[in-house]
């Protein structure tokens, strides 16, 4: 094939000022050809009317909402909680107080894994991650002063205990006198992916998956305004995923949710409105934005396509976004500043719903105040001082970003079918399928920071041996955990103890009865039964998941 006069001066700009390296790829290893132009996109078989149409519409590739944030920016969040429940009201009034419109609460690794603040395997570990919550009493804390409806949404990580926090969250509700149609909570409450990324799980995973769906029937039929499900990539993306794997990953657990529901008798349009997904956003900028327009694409065609949802509120696909843990170094950490403004911007650039931004000394510990400050500023600054909100998807249309959405979303679409091949995400996940491949990925990611292929500023090129970090690295009160136990041991000493066994009996009740034990659960909560109470009458039953446990 004879070439054009282009690609002959391009040839020859290569000879004569050096190509810095042979063949050019994504963090997905997609290769990236000299030149985006029509022709790379009409052979990718692109139908601008069917696989990009208008922001707001089907397939939604540029946007859920006509005006996108034309009309209203992201929700801003910053993910907080830490230390005892008074620590975190504080932090939390600091952060409204600046202009944060939504509210992240972080819970510590013993709250994740059920196990109160006196448990032995919590020692250390109280207050670290996140804030300590043992029951209802710490609830009500945290939100002294701070009504639900405060700020557009409220936003927790619980995985395993996600039908617990939802009822926590109810009854704090009552307490404060606020109806649950004037608040938005949502609750991540994704177990499968604790088993291929985190670890934070408690019961074993079919039980685990049944619960989760609790939490979906029962707001379907009572709070549709909460969400009460978050399909979460982002985590398997932190294990080594890439954005390919990301995407499969995420969609085919998000079938498992969706079949477990349906199969209860649940009209998929009665709860898919209230899903949402959650990804993650590296430092690959063009990868990243056109990441969001591919997942958002194969939402809407997989709920109405495989779904035959009907509601266009079920074809639109919420995505939240934290920017990214693993690109933060500790050393040079102000250099983070740049990384999470860069990862921002991908994630608005590609139509997200709610962002929040890591702050720049998470490498090394708990973000101070004015470190948390300065990330929530960086979204505001993003938002009124660059024009890149006053246009929707203003990126759409771009030879460069329309090709790669295809070749996401063609690459992801087989790995789908993979995973459905082997008998879907639970399968899939028991068999080691997603941990293999997401090791794999995680491997040639280092060994290409180890070889120099991929340059990480400050850990492999640029280093400055003699620099000291000078930034101030918050630390937690050693001795709030031991607070928390004075308060839970006051706790048990001054409830009703003789109706916290009957209630907790009820839910054991339930349990065995396999009712949808969100009822039961808010019972136990309005009675001041602890988080390890209600897990330990669960696991009873279910038992208890160790790793390493066959699925099968």
């Amino acid at each position: 094939m004879k070439k054009s006069e282009w690609e002959k001066d391009l040839a020859e700009d290569y000879q004569k000022r050096g190509r810095r390296r042979s063949i050019f790829k994504t963090d997905s290893n997609i290769e990236l050809v000299d030149l985006f132009d029509q022709k790379v996109l009409n052979e990718k078989d692109f139908d601008p009317e069917k696989d990009l149409g208008k922001p707001g519409a089907f397939p939604y590739t540029r946007g859920i909402y006509p005006g996108m944030y034309r009309a209203n920016h992201w929700l801003m969040g910053q993910y907080a909680g830490f230390g005892n429940p008074e620590a975190t009201n504080e932090r939390f009034k600091y952060l409204i107080a600046k202009g944060q419109t939504a509210l992240a609460l972080a819970l510590d690794l013993p709250t994740q894994l059920g196990l109160s603040s006196d448990h032995e395997l919590a020692d250390g570990e109280v207050g670290k991650a996140g804030v300590a919550i043992n029951s209802l009493r710490d609830m009500e804390e945290i939100f002294d002063g701070i009504p639900l409806n405060k700020t557009r949404q409220i936003f927790t990580t619980a995985n395993g205990i996600g039908p617990i926090m939802l009822a926590l969250f109810l009854a704090c509700g009552e307490k404060q006198g606020i109806d649950p149609a004037d608040y938005s909570v949502v609750i991540q409450n994704d177990i499968l992916k604790e088993y291929v990324a985190r670890g934070a799980y408690i019961f074993p995973p079919e039980q685990s998956l049944k619960f989760s769906v609790d939490a979906i029937e029962y707001c379907a039929s009572h709070h549709p305004s909460f969400r009460p499900i978050v399909i979460c990539g982002s985590h398997m993306r932190q294990g080594g995923a890439t954005a390919i794997q990301e995407i499969a990953f995420t969609l085919s657990n998000a079938q498992a949710y969706i079949n477990e529901a349906v199969s209860r008798g649940i009209h998929i349009d009665d709860f898919a409105p209230g899903m949402e997904c959650q990804l993650s956003v590296p430092m690959n900028l063009f990868e990243e934005i056109s990441k969001f327009r591919a997942f958002r694409r194969m939402w809407s065609r997989m709920l109405s396509e495989r779904f035959n949802a009907q509601n266009p509120e079920s074809l639109k696909c919420v995505i939240r976004v934290y920017t990214t843990g693993y690109t933060m170094t500790a050393q040079q950490p102000i250099n983070n500043v740049v990384r999470v403004t860069i990862e921002a911007l991908a994630a608005i650039l590609g139509g997200v719903q709610s962002l929040s931004c890591n702050a720049m000394d998470e490498a090394v510990g708990i973000p101070t105040e004015e470190a948390a400050h300065l990330a929530l500023m960086t979204q505001h600054i993003l938002a009124n001082e660059t024009g890149i909100a006053d246009v929707t998807d203003p990126l759409g249309g771009s030879y460069y970003i329309e090709s790669l959405t295809n070749r996401l979303e063609s690459e992801s679409l087989k790995l789908m079918k993979e995973i459905e091949e082997k008998g879907g995400a639970q399968r899939a996940i028991a068999e080691g399928f997603y941990q293999k491949l997401s090791r794999e990925s995680a491997s040639r990611y280092q060994q290409e920071i180890d070889r120099g292929d991929r340059i990480i500023v400050g850990i492999n090129k640029f280093q400055n041996p003699d620099e000291e970090t000078t930034i101030q690295c918050f630390k937690v009160d050693e001795a709030i955990q031991n607070r928390c136990i004075e308060k839970l041991h006051k706790l048990k000493a001054e409830r009703d103890e003789p109706t916290v066994r009957k209630i907790l009996d009820e839910l054991a009740k339930d349990v065995s009865l396999e009712k949808n034990l969100v009822p039961s659960l808010i019972n136990c909560v309005k009675a001041y039964a602890t988080i390890e109470e209600m897990c330990q009458t669960i696991g009873q039953q279910w038992g208890f998941y160790q790793e390493g446990a066959s699925w099968l």
